[in-house]
């Protein structure tokens, strides 16, 4: 029995989930197969592949600040969103002018635009509202009870004042975007320095002394050496997974939406994001589960700063590398508008985070929102203006109620960033 409990057991159950689809890729199956056993087996191989690149961020805490562990965490999990994404702008400079270039480049906004909406309206929620369901069965430390109808919430660590910072920084350059041509070098440039400088400093921060339990402890435990070395082996093995299942698990549930009735645009703005997102959401579900909410936070909001800025960044790069010279990514006056409506959900959500707490009511309202905007009188331009208004105003009418705590997060910010700030706990 003893043996059956030893953590590497374990590690070797959640890689034994992803054996079935890399020998479907091995063997050349997968033309050959079916879109239902395509999605099956190519979506149990993301889940295995999540909690490897879970316990591997969770091990590199021990080496590395946690921040930037996380943030190592969030770029993998999410790079399937850009390898998806990066393919229709590839496609869009492919033949410039034409009709399937203009699609293509369509797509490419639709897609983006739908990975990040997803990642608040329903990543930053159900975190939430699970992590608050989950401390009913035990302690997290994380979680405030309160009086009232759905007062309880999610206390975040002050820390994140840095990615607040960074995250308003890039929303506010977001609004701007739609007013060029189209996604330009200046967009791309602006954007990916504010995620570099995010990077310079949570590489300042301290690695965690907190020994972890399971298969990261077990991992902890080991010698400096053999510890990275199983550490970079688990990323590397997990991206890999991530990379060579997430698009044809997108792919597959783009085929069977029009099977029952669903378009392609949406299945491509909405759907394909969701697949290339579940690593994410199994990952920081299974913090939660183990009463790290705090640290599945830290990672969601990581995941939303670098798809709001690298991910924007590399459509204008891979469309120019397309066209064999530099040129703005295009898009209609619909996909300006789906960028506005991106940029305000982000604006209202980081109004709800400037106190460090998620309450109930306030993830009800990111999903409600999220939610509603599907209704189809919103799904025109002036629809989705209309409802960029309504997150704006919403947005405002908190940040005035909470101004008192827009000082604290900079001042927060900035001790961490120079190194002033609270010992790690």
């Amino acid at each position: 029995m003893t043996r059956l409990r030893h953590p590497l057991v374990a590690l070797a159950g959640v890689v034994a989930l992803t054996v079935p689809w890399l020998a479907v890729v091995a063997l050349g199956w997968t033309s050959s197969l079916g879109t239902v056993a395509v999605v099956a087996a190519s979506g149990v191989a993301v889940v295995g592949a999540a909690f490897v690149l879970t316990w591997a961020a969770e091990t590199a805490e021990r080496d590395v600040p946690r921040s930037f562990a996380l943030a190592v965490l969030a770029v993998i999990a999410v790079a399937p969103e850009y390898a998806v994404d990066a393919l229709y702008a590839w496609e869009a400079g492919a033949n410039p002018g034409s009709p399937a270039s203009v699609a293509a480049a369509n797509l490419a906004v639709a897609n983006m635009t739908g990975a990040n909406r997803i990642l608040i309206g329903l990543g930053w929620s159900l975190i939430a509202l699970y992590a608050i369901y989950r401390a009913a069965s035990g302690g997290d430390d994380a979680i405030r009870r309160r009086e009232g109808v759905f007062a309880d919430a999610v206390a975040l660590d002050e820390r994140i004042s840095v990615e607040l910072v960074f995250l308003g920084a890039a929303t506010v350059v977001a609004f701007f975007v739609p007013l060029g041509e189209g996604i330009d070098a200046v967009d791309g440039i602006v954007l990916v320095a504010i995620y570099a400088a995010y990077v310079a400093v949570i590489l300042q921060g301290e690695s965690s002394h907190e020994r972890q339990l399971g298969v990261p402890g077990y991992l902890q435990g080991l010698p400096r050496a053999r510890r990275v070395l199983a550490m970079l082996a688990m990323f590397a093995f997990a991206a890999a997974v991530i990379l060579l299942a997430v698009k044809p698990f997108a792919r597959g549930l783009e085929t069977l939406g029009p099977r029952f009735g669903v378009s392609s645009f949406f299945m491509i703005q909405w759907v394909a994001p969701l697949a290339s997102e579940s690593p994410e959401f199994i990952a920081c579900a299974y913090l939660v589960r183990k009463f790290r909410t705090t640290p599945a936070f830290n990672a969601l909001i990581s995941s939303k700063l670098n798809q709001w800025t690298l991910l924007i960044g590399t459509l204008v790069l891979v469309y120019s590398l397309s066209l064999g010279y530099y040129g703005a990514l295009p898009f209609e006056a619909r996909q300006a508008g789906e960028i506005w409506i991106t940029a305000a959900q982000s604006f209202f959500a980081l109004t709800l985070l400037v106190n460090f707490e998620v309450s109930v009511r306030e993830a009800l309202a990111l999903l409600a929102l999220f939610a509603a905007q599907f209704h189809p009188v919103f799904q025109t331009y002036e629809g989705l203006l209309a409802y960029s208004a309504l997150y704006v105003v919403l947005g405002v009418g908190v940040l005035v109620a909470r101004r008192h705590y827009l000082p604290v997060v900079v001042e927060r910010a900035r001790a961490y960033a120079t190194g002033d700030g609270p010992e790690a706990t």
